[in-house]
């Protein structure tokens, strides 16, 4: 679906999602998986999703960027779970109205693997 096309995973633009759209398979799931940074699926009382925790130096860093994924999050209108700790920020994907993956969750999680890229240089 994505992979192979010679874009970038971040550079895609979002899919209009609704209740007839159907949630990745197994082995597109994988494929997408290969094309992230430390990303890994996990089931969640059913649901398929994609989790990563980015590490930081203190509270102050892991807010900063749990805010700009926020930003991003309403810029797209694509939301996940983020879960701010010291030192580190959980973000997880999954599209609630399918309730399992679709090709966006994989789109966000390469734009906050850029974010984060971003933060370093």
């Amino acid at each position: 679906m994505i992979k192979g096309s010679g874009m970038s995973l971040a550079n895609k633009t979002l899919i209009q999602c609704n209740q007839s759209s159907t949630q990745l398979t197994g082995d597109e799931i994988n494929k997408l998986l290969d094309d992230l940074h430390d990303w890994n699926l996990t089931l969640e009382n059913g649901v398929n999703k994609i989790i990563r925790c980015f590490k930081f130096k203190n509270y102050a860093s892991a807010q900063a960027y749990a805010n700009k994924v926020a930003d991003l999050a309403d810029q797209e209108n694509h939301h996940p779970r983020v879960c701010i700790e010291w030192g580190k920020v959980t973000i997880s994907w999954w599209t609630h109205s399918i309730e399992g993956l679709f090709s966006n969750d994989f789109i966000m999680a390469a734009r906050c693997d850029e974010l984060f890229a971003a933060l370093k240089d």
